[in-house]
């Protein structure tokens, strides 16, 4: 069975096609956890903005972050405070993954056999 991991570094709010990454991360986690294959959905760097933004029920696409919210394995712990959303990740339950120096290891990631996508 296929393990896969897609890793959100694209913001929702800056230009479209920034955004067609956000959405094309979702569309990838949801394909393969339709497909009953382990996914993980991971957000780092300016990524950790839009986990935020789509962990609120008015956003657009709240919805469609919904449907793979229970494969959400967390969001960057440095990256969450740097980019001032540490207390609106908390708030949505969002984890913070720091397994390397604050981010989360992507070298564990490949350990554990999961294909690594990165938008």
């Amino acid at each position: 069975m296929p393990k896969a991991a897609v890793v959100v570094f694209a913001e929702l709010d800056s230009d479209h096609a920034e955004k067609a990454r956000v959405v094309n991360a979702l569309l990838i986690a949801r394909e393969f956890k339709e497909a009953g294959d382990e996914v993980k959905v991971l957000f780092d760097g300016g990524g950790v903005t839009a986990a935020a933004a789509l962990a609120q029920p008015e956003h657009p696409l709240h919805r469609l972050y919904q449907n793979i919210a229970d494969n959400v394995d967390g969001a960057c712990a440095f990256c969450a405070k740097a980019f001032g959303v540490k207390e609106q990740l908390e708030a949505a339950g969002v984890p913070f993954l720091l397994d390397y120096r604050q981010h989360p290891s992507f070298r564990a990631l490949v350990v554990d056999g999961f294909a690594v996508f990165t938008l």
